[in-house]
């Protein structure tokens, strides 16, 4: 699929069996899926433009370089703060935002409760963090949102990700570059991934 990276690093596949496993306990859960989270940051920041700098080592000048814009992390709570302490390991310097959306069981339509945005977004990389990329409808509504507070160099970071929720991202945004560790099957009657690994909120959190 064109501009979807499926991460298939041997420590990313192989946390990845041990998320979908049944039997893995929260705590196993949060540690997993922070490990994944981190491992996952290289490949969806690969493509970040650099800027030179001088550098001084304790011998001598020379040319170093920078990330040129600064960048944004947005979790989509609640199953999105599960990825965020591993990403932030790996750019410990990033900005974070939030965005509450919790889906309608019935409709499967996603609902905002809560937006929390650094100002000035345009000129920004924006990493958006939505561990299941089940329908597509929260992801949506949440890159719809970022775009009309000015955002513009967005990408998805998601762990799984199913092909109609992939569809549905694309209905809306072509070009988006996704990111993500495996594209399952489907989705199941009541919009779960199969065969996925459950509700991530629910198995990150014990409830």
């Amino acid at each position: 699929m064109k501009n979807v990276t499926v991460v298939n690093h041997p420590l990313v596949q192989h946390n990845l069996a041990r998320l979908r496993d049944a039997r893995t306990q929260p705590q196993e859960f949060r540690q997993l899926l922070n490990e994944i989270a981190a491992l996952m940051t290289y490949e969806a920041t690969r493509p970040f433009a650099l800027k030179k700098i001088s550098v001084r080592t304790p011998l001598e000048k020379t040319t170093g370089a920078q990330l040129q814009n600064e960048i944004v992390l947005v979790p989509i709570l609640r199953a999105g703060l599960g990825m965020l302490d591993g990403i932030l390991k790996m750019i410990p310097h990033a900005r974070v935002g939030f965005l509450g959306l919790k889906r309608d069981e019935k409709t499967l339509a996603a609902h905002f409760y809560q937006k929390s945005l650094p100002k000035k977004l345009r000129n920004v990389e924006i990493i958006l963090i939505d561990p299941m990329l089940a329908t597509g409808g929260s992801a949506v509504a949440a890159l719809e949102y970022l775009s009309d507070q000015g955002a513009k160099n967005l990408r998805l970071v998601s762990l799984v990700a199913a092909p109609e929720g992939i569809a549905r991202v694309r209905k809306s945004f072509k070009t988006l570059p996704i990111f993500t560790a495996a594209i399952d099957r489907q989705l199941n009657d009541i919009g779960y991934i199969l065969p996925g690994l459950g509700d991530a909120g629910d198995r990150l959190f014990g409830t």
